[in-house]
């Protein structure tokens, strides 16, 4: 792996801007990520142990799937900061959870509709090289079919098969597949939609790669203008990495207002050009 600046706390401002990891290093193949280069993603612990991914929107708030959330918050915390969570490190960071607030339309008997959560940390966490927010998708950005964007966390690396000490963040590139593809891909029948207006699917169709067990949570990351942009949470999918079973994730396209009217101080970025997402490699 090439290796990265390490850079001084005292380097990172009060309130840095959003989506925009201090190492500048490209990713060249591989699966692992490298150290530092989403340090906005968190492992929310049950028991000490990994239970879902999440994501920094600020220095007090983590955003992730609802569904993670079954339980009394005193059996959760938040790690940040770890790039490997078989080897976090001394610059990693470990948070009690003051409260998870499920989105106010999320039912444990319906399923995956607005599968979305914010957790309040117990107290502010100090920003550094590897605990940085991202930033939220503002009114501009549009995702159109095949718009590249990835997705990272510690889940399974196959169905049934956990992913293998250190532990290392793991990152795959999905392109955005069309919502009405998508809606046919898992239609129920009886006039039963699976995919709703707040959901959004990505991956390959032809299978082989998707998120996993345990990625549920994680963000699924465009970067617009530089910035990364958190546009979806990792939330459900028919096996693991099946064919013609993409990934489905909760759309912050669909939820940012009531991100917004939670969580103050959280940041937006979009297009300068108003235009939205454009298509990376």
């Amino acid at each position: 792996l090439l290796s990265s600046a390490t850079l001084n706390a005292a380097n990172i401002p009060v309130s840095p801007d959003c989506g925009r990891p201090q190492q500048l290093n490209r990713v060249v193949g591989g699966e692992d990520s490298l150290d530092g280069q989403w340090p906005w993603v968190v492992s929310i612990r049950k028991n000490g142990t990994h239970h879902c991914a999440g994501s920094l929107l600020t220095s007090r708030w983590v955003v992730t799937a609802a569904h993670c959330f079954k339980g009394y918050p005193s059996l959760f915390s938040v790690l940040l900061g770890a790039w490997q969570l078989g080897n976090p490190g001394s610059r990693s960071r470990q948070v009690g959870i003051a409260w998870a607030l499920p989105h106010p339309r999320y039912s444990w008997m319906e399923g995956a509709r607005a599968d979305i959560a914010l957790v309040r940390l117990e107290h502010p966490i100090q920003y550094s090289e590897r605990i940085l927010p991202i930033c939220l998708p503002d009114s501009s950005v549009r995702l159109p079919p095949n718009t590249n964007c990835w997705i990272a966390g510690w889940g399974s690396v196959h169905d049934g098969v956990p992913l293998a000490l250190p532990q290392t963040l793991q990152k795959l590139k999905v392109p955005i597949i069309d919502s009405e593809v998508c809606s046919r891909l898992y239609w129920r029948g009886a006039g039963q939609e699976a995919i709703t207006e707040d959901m959004l699917c990505a991956g390959y169709l032809e299978g082989e790669r998707d998120a996993c067990l345990g990625d549920s949570g994680g963000p699924l990351m465009c970067q617009v203008d530089g910035a990364w942009l958190l546009v979806g949470i990792i939330s459900w999918g028919e096996g693991c990495a099946e064919r013609n079973r993409p990934g489905v994730y909760t759309s912050l396209l669909a939820h940012r207002s009531w991100v917004q009217r939670v969580v103050q101080g959280v940041q937006l970025r979009g297009h300068s050009g108003g235009s939205g997402a454009s298509k990376r490699s």
